[in-house]
């Protein structure tokens, strides 16, 4: 018995992404560090904060031509603004709640399908380069 080994499966299953075949394009946003009004401690209220956010997004390409048109693809620039108005509507106490608004808004464009959303508070603990939370929502589609 004891030498037997147990295998452990992974708990975090891969995002479906860019996937010819079921006609899936991957739009992403990386690394985008804003100011956020954010925390649940005293000194974390009335100042603002950094924060690091991703943003993963599959989403169908549909049956519309690109025709290089902005309108017939979901604008990673419109994802960026979406977030910062999140982030303008004032105090928020958890970074999950940032990063279930900001999967909210994505899943608002119904081409998106699923939104993985990574919120990091960049100085919160001195001996840590970030903590935070990860999400991944679905379309109820």
């Amino acid at each position: 018995m004891a030498n037997e080994r147990v295998q452990v499966q992974p708990q975090v299953h891969p995002l479906r992404i860019a996937d010819a075949k079921r006609r899936i394009r991957h739009v992403f946003v990386r690394d985008l560090e804003l100011d956020a009004n954010i925390g649940v401690y005293h000194r974390e209220k009335g100042c603002s904060q950094p924060v690091r956010i991703n943003v993963d997004l599959t989403v169908e390409e549909g049956d519309v031509l690109l025709e290089d048109q902005l309108s017939n693809v979901v604008d990673y620039g419109a994802v960026v603004d979406g977030i910062k108005d999140i982030l303008a509507g004032g105090h928020l106490n958890l970074v999950e709640t940032l990063a279930e608004r900001i999967a909210e808004f994505c899943l608002k464009d119904k081409r998106v399908r699923v939104a993985r959303v990574r919120i990091e508070k960049l100085k919160v603990v001195a001996e840590a380069k970030s903590v935070g939370v990860e999400i991944e929502r679905e379309s109820p589609r």
